[in-house]
């Protein structure tokens, strides 16, 4: 592959570059702008970077297998929600090491333990919530748009390999169901979650490599020669690294700073407006393959992203908490924040449970948008003396369903675990060459992208 060598960096990666600068010229001149106009400039910056982090993670599939290329990618894309998450732990153990157990500092409203997992569980439902569903939605536009006469049937179907992350997502989802009748996220957690990211690790890196399918600035990197190609996705990861390390909890600090000035709920920003930010950058690279009806790619990279936050950033969180307080108390969970977690692993229950015959239709993309959005919609319209008790409700709306759908498809639940936890790559079947080259990926979507007649 070396159609990139003699080319013009694309202006899409110059540009990811650019809106990086003011940014980082703001933190490290030490200026203070007004909160909101410090955000937006942060914000931006951590968007920039997390273009320029997937785009380099896309453009090492030349070098790494297929499985393990998605996992880094799907990993990378999430890392400025970890770094902005891991401000608010790390500032949350300081408010316990400094004024005790309640995570609240002097003059703060809501403590920094509790935006911490308000961040956690907002990015993890948005991911589901509009990711998943956006996939199948644009290839049901797309569809709609060829004068395709059922594109209301239009479903995405998942390969053998794809079950994989699916598998170890339910496992993980299980898990954190426990998570909301504790009174701290503990270290014992972080061993179980970081175990089932280990195992899922080495479970992909086990697939075999394959030449992917890259486009825009990932295509020009991945089109260098060897030596050049490395070291420019290299100098990608460490300049967008240094960007999210220098402005990541600047960002943090203007939401918060942001909600007191105009009288908006930090809770809300940081449970929303941060997530979506970083989430940004991954939902349009998903939105675009699936825009190019390359719908297993983007959904599978979706699901892989949601192991990861599910396991891994979840596990680290009391590791930090741990290191900034100096104890080993745990993470503490609020009574606010139980009904959040148990909303986030009703939500992953139910993703699993649709996606259990590794088939998402757009009956299912609009029940996941639809509850997704409604979670807003009975907020505005509890008291506020019922306020929670609705996402108790939606929760337990999710459960149900959830355990319906797998009744309903119980005779696909053993193969799903036994494609994704045991069966060797190599016996997965085809799928997972309808990953590798153009003429296969073409095959695929004839394959993945069924309107039934």
């Amino acid at each position: 592959m070396s159609h990139g060598a003699g080319q013009r960096p694309p202006a899409l990666g110059l540009l990811a570059l650019l809106v990086t600068v003011p940014g980082v010229v703001v933190s490290l001149a030490g200026l203070h702008p007004s909160p909101p106009l410090a955000a937006v400039a942060f914000g931006v910056a951590i968007v920039g970077a997390a273009f320029v982090l997937a785009w380099a993670a896309e453009a090492a599939q030349v070098d790494i297998s297929a499985g393990l290329a998605v996992a880094v990618l799907a990993l990378i894309a999430v890392l400025p929600e970890y770094a902005v998450d891991f401000v608010f732990t790390a500032r949350g153990g300081e408010a316990v090491a400094a004024y005790g157990p309640s995570c609240l500092a002097p003059g703060e409203e809501t403590s920094s333990c509790s935006l911490a997992l308000a961040n956690m569980t907002g990015a993890n439902r948005i991911l589901v919530g509009v990711g998943w569903a956006l996939v199948v939605l644009i290839a049901w536009r797309r569809l709609r748009g060829r004068g395709e006469p059922s594109a209301t049937a239009t479903r995405v179907t998942l390969g053998r390999p794809d079950a994989v992350p699916l598998a170890f997502l339910a496992l993980a989802s299980l898990y954190c169901l426990v998570l909301p009748f504790k009174r701290t996220l503990s270290l014992a957690d972080t061993v179980v979650l970081l175990a089932i990211f280990v195992a899922y690790s080495w479970r992909v890196s086990r697939a075999p490599a394959g030449e992917p399918d890259l486009i825009g600035p990932s295509a020009w990197v991945g089109g260098l020669p060897r030596r050049p190609r490395r070291l420019t996705v290299v100098a990608m990861f460490v300049v967008a690294a240094a960007v999210i390390l220098l402005t990541a909890e600047r960002f943090a600090e203007s939401l918060v700073e942001t909600g007191a000035q105009l009288g908006i709920s930090e809770f809300l920003l940081v449970q929303w407006l941060a997530p979506l930010a970083s989430e940004a950058p991954e939902l349009l690279v998903a939105g675009l393959y699936a825009w190019r009806l390359h719908t297993s790619e983007a959904l599978g990279a979706l699901v892989s992203s949601k192991v990861n936050q599910w396991t891994l950033l979840v596990g680290t969180l009391p590791i930090v908490f741990a290191a900034s307080s100096g104890g080993w108390s745990g993470l503490p969970i609020e009574a606010a924040q139980r009904e959040e977690l148990l909303l986030t692993a009703a939500q992953s229950l139910l993703a699993v449970a649709l996606l259990v015959g590794r088939t998402l239709t757009v009956r299912s993309a609009l029940l996941l948008l639809g509850l997704f959005v409604a979670q807003f919609a009975l907020s505005a319209a509890v008291p506020s003396s019922w306020r929670g008790r609705e996402l108790v409700v939606l929760s337990v709306v999710y459960l149900v369903l959830a355990a319906a759908t797998l009744i309903r498809n119980r005779r696909l639940v053993v193969p799903l675990f036994r494609d994704g936890l045991v069966t060797p790559y190599r016996q997965l079947g085809a799928d997972m060459c309808c990953t590798t080259t153009a003429g296969k990926l073409r095959l695929r979507e004839r394959v993945t992208i069924s309107s039934s007649r």
